[in-house]
């Protein structure tokens, strides 16, 4: 008489891949929303169904409505799922369909991501960093921009900066230029280095990847014997072996990331020793989940971490309380924005308050910030009359060539 045969292997039918969420162990969400506010931001708010809210910033300037509908597919996937599976939602978002990463989908996963971050820690009452193993330090550094595009006024801009409380700030290095530009074009960029310096201040300077590999290193060798506390963005994302040529050449520390949006896009820079401090914006790379990922990946290879956020109150909370538990935190800053600010949307705005170069770590629950929800449900209604949401300058040189912003 024959054995019976192993019930696993006597299926010729396997079981089905198990799809949906896992099963639910509490609360769950019950509800997604975005808003669309001036001068450039969208906030997401998701609220659980035992009315539990958190709010996250899916922010990306200039694509708007492609982000908005990234965010749509996002909101009709997980209504229902478990609000506390952060990690199992981030790896849906960004694993679950074949095509994947990339700035769109990356800063609408950003937006749900922070918002569950910011429900996790309030409804345990703590800070976000606490669930990171706690703070580090209980004071951040943090700079500030001045001058815009064509920058003017750097001296009196800085002077204002000072008397604000901070110890650094960051501008642009240069207008737009062309790919081989008098050299004469860069001197004006050691004159405003140099103005800022003379008030007190250190200055970093942000090549915007407006500067081409023919004049890019001209610059940084003509700025180094002044000291810059950093150039940002030499070369475009995607250079990774001219900017590590460039890095060889000049002592001044690189900064990238803004335009990176996952782990493996920073892979290159680290490893070819391109870079010395790493900006990815939690708005954009996957939000706290995948930014903090960064953050310990760049750890690794003796390289700071600098957030990069030119955006709103959430974005910049967010990255205030990575900062606060990463050993290899550097500095982060504050932007300029026109038709409203940091404090427009917020009902604490002395958590960003600048004291001798430094803000205070919060010690409230969540990102510590509360949102005006009325302001900002307000302010989108009024947007959705705009005739467009914000782009970017688009510029053209004196032969009718696109140059970059």
């Amino acid at each position: 008489m024959s054995a019976p045969a192993h019930p696993a292997l006597s299926s010729t039918h396997p079981a089905a891949p198990r799809t949906g969420p896992l099963p639910s162990t509490g609360d769950t969400i019950a509800k997604i929303e975005y808003f669309r506010v001036p001068p450039r931001w969208i906030f997401v708010r998701v609220e659980t169904r035992d009315g539990v809210l958190g709010w996250g910033e899916a922010t990306l300037e200039g694509h708007t409505e492609a982000v908005e509908g990234a965010l749509d597919a996002l909101i009709k996937t997980f209504v229902g799922w478990p609000a506390g599976n952060i990690e199992d939602i981030w790896q849906h978002g960004y694993r679950s369909r074949f095509y994947r990463g990339g700035e769109v989908l990356m800063s609408a996963i950003s937006g749900l991501d922070i918002a569950l971050w910011d429900i996790k820690a309030r409804r345990l009452g703590v800070p976000i960093y606490e669930l990171f193993g706690g703070m580090v330090r209980d004071r951040l550094p943090v700079y500030c921009w001045i001058g815009g595009d064509r920058p003017s006024e750097i001296l009196a801009e800085a002077k204002v900066r000072k008397d604000a409380g901070f110890k650094a700030v960051k501008m642009n290095a240069t207008s737009d230029l062309g790919w081989l530009d008098s050299p004469r074009a860069l001197e004006p960029t050691i004159e405003r280095l140099r103005a800022v310096q003379s008030v007190g201040l250190d200055a970093g300077l942000d090549f915007h990847g407006r500067v081409h590999k023919p004049m890019a290193k001209q610059l940084a060798l003509a700025l180094a014997p002044y000291k810059p506390l950093f150039i940002e963005e030499p070369l475009l994302h995607g250079h990774a072996p001219e900017i590590s040529e460039l890095a060889r050449a000049v002592g001044t520390p690189i900064a990238l990331g803004e335009r990176l949006y996952e782990r493996a896009s920073f892979r290159p820079y680290l490893e070819s020793g391109a870079v010395s401090i790493v900006q990815p914006d939690v708005a954009h790379a996957g939000g706290i989940s995948e930014t903090r990922r960064i953050a310990i990946l760049a750890e690794t290879y003796d390289v700071g971490f600098a957030p990069h956020c030119p955006n709103g109150p959430i974005s910049l909370a967010a990255s205030f309380q990575m900062d606060a538990a990463a050993p290899n935190e550097m500095s982060w800053r504050i932007h300029y924005n026109v038709g409203a600010d940091l404090l427009t949307y917020i009902k604490n705005p002395e958590v960003f308050e600048v004291k001798d170069g430094m803000v205070t770590v919060t010690l409230g629950p969540g990102l510590g910030i509360e949102v005006d929800e009325d302001k900002v449900r307000a302010a989108a209604e009024a947007e959705r009359g705009a005739a467009a949401p914000w782009r970017n300058p688009v510029w053209r040189g004196e032969a009718g060539e696109l140059r970059e912003w």
